[in-house]
């Protein structure tokens, strides 16, 4: 059977008045006015309800129905009625109504606010709430928004995997998968573990980062990129950290640092300017119930013309020279707060910031060193009221270079030889970014926390469902 989206209804009421419509959803709310009854229906295509008025002497089974818990599911038929005069745009005059499944009276989503740390408990309901639904709208709009904006500029979309012998940030924090017995796992002469019994013959983990099988990609059809999930087992507790997250990375061959730039800029002005376009309704509602300076702050960036430009050492002297006592020290050599890049793009330029040329000692190993010894072609977008949002760099294309500063840092080069032939077989200038797409849908919505923006989350100590 066909039904109509409630969406199409919103856009487009005066096509459907007077017409008969059929419509399927989940009663948000239900009203018995003895002969009269009123159900709110949303059927998750959009924000907005539309409201069904049920007559008892046209609707049979009219007590039932008006009895019924929120959250049951109904096929309701009806002819759309304008109703410019009243609170809501148009109404449907039901004449059918079809309980698919009643909600029991225990059903927890009642109308009432609830908390978000109440709605954590329960991922698989949490998403019928105003709040929520909203959120997981518009994180498929930003979603699209990706794909539309790279495939618009040439690029390819590749599929990195996401088991990986390689430890893309040489940090440690990578999910070690096995197959082997964890209790009484089969050992070496040596007494460490044989991986080489394991399922793929060696250690493995859960990708950290599609990079740098991303640059191999670069070099065979200039522009791709990734966006998929990735993984850090990092125990942290904050609210902007997750054990499971996406990302999006392109890389970029033929493209130096200001070209990496560039890219960076445009899409986050086209993936902010198309949820902005697409989600009107659902934005008025961040704005007014979670960031009442969300679409100013949104408007800003997309208005920009042409965001600001610092060097990290320069970004250092407006810090140490604020005259602001900051909970984190600031000298050249220390990495970033978020105290300090909120600073730098809120109160000295309120605009968005790129800052660059960070010290080689706090980047990843494959960035390109620049020609002084101590800093390196990274660079860092700062938005206000978040902080970093995009991290990227020129990579390092000088072989010699790049097993100097991996034998620098104790990295087995022997696992990574496949990464430094792509510097001996038609090596090129070549940058990248990634952007974690949490942060960047924290920043759409004004939702503070990282596991409200995550359908399902995944973080330390927590694994539900």
């Amino acid at each position: 059977m066909h039904y109509t989206l409630i969406k199409d209804i919103f856009a487009c009421p005066e096509q459907y008045a007077g017409k008969e419509v059929t419509v399927a959803g989940w009663a948000r709310t239900i009203r018995d006015s003895k002969v009269i009854g009123f159900v709110q229906l949303n059927d998750g295509s959009c924000f907005n309800n539309i409201q069904a008025v049920l007559n008892k002497d046209s609707v049979a089974d009219f007590d039932r129905i008006v009895h019924l818990g929120v959250g049951s599911a109904l096929i309701i038929t009806g002819r759309l009625e304008l109703t410019p005069d009243a609170k809501q745009p148009f109404e449907l005059q039901v004449t059918d109504i079809a309980v698919e499944g009643a909600s029991a009276q225990d059903y927890p989503l009642q109308k009432k606010r609830h908390t978000m740390e109440f709605l954590r408990t329960m991922p698989h309901l949490r998403q019928r709430t105003n709040t929520l639904s909203a959120a997981y709208r518009m994180r498929s709009l930003a979603s699209f928004a990706i794909h539309s904006f790279f495939n618009s500029r040439g690029f390819v979309y590749m599929h990195t995997p996401i088991v990986t012998a390689s430890d893309c940030e040489g940090a440690g924090e990578m999910f070690q998968l096995t197959t082997l017995d964890i209790s009484n796992p089969p050992r070496t002469e040596d007494g460490s573990v044989d991986f080489s019994q394991d399922f793929f013959g060696k250690k493995v983990g859960l990708t950290v980062s599609g990079q740098l099988m991303g640059e191999s990609a670069a070099m065979a059809f200039g522009r791709i990129y990734t966006f998929g999930p990735t993984f850090r087992a990092e125990k942290s507790y904050t609210a902007r950290h997750a054990a499971e997250f996406w990302m999006i990375e392109p890389e970029m061959a033929f493209c130096d640092l200001a070209g990496d730039m560039e890219i960076a800029e445009d899409m986050i002005k086209y993936v902010l300017n198309y949820c902005m376009k697409n989600a009107p309704d659902e934005l008025a509602f961040f704005n007014q119930f979670l960031d009442n300076g969300l679409i100013d702050r949104l408007n800003n960036v997309v208005n920009t013309e042409h965001f600001k430009r610092i060097t990290y050492t320069e970004a250092i002297e407006l810090l140490k020279n604020s005259g602001k006592k900051f909970d984190y020290p600031v000298e050249w050599g220390c990495d970033l707060a978020t105290e300090h890049e909120r600073y730098i793009t809120e109160e000295v330029f309120g605009c968005p910031v790129f800052v660059t040329d960070y010290p080689k000692e706090i980047k990843s190993f494959y960035m390109k060193q620049n020609p002084d010894g101590k800093t390196v072609a990274a660079v860092d977008l700062l938005v206000p009221g978040i902080g970093e949002i995009i991290g990227g760099s020129q990579r390092e294309d000088d072989a010699d270079k790049l097993v100097a500063r991996m034998q620098e840092l104790g990295m087995d080069i022997e696992s990574y030889q496949w990464y430094i032939d792509l510097r001996r077989f038609g090596g090129a200038t070549h940058s990248g970014f990634g952007l974690g797409f949490e942060r960047l849908l924290m920043y759409i919505t004004g939702i503070a926390n990282i596991r409200d923006i995550l359908p399902f989350p995944r973080t330390t100590g927590s694994c539900e469902l």
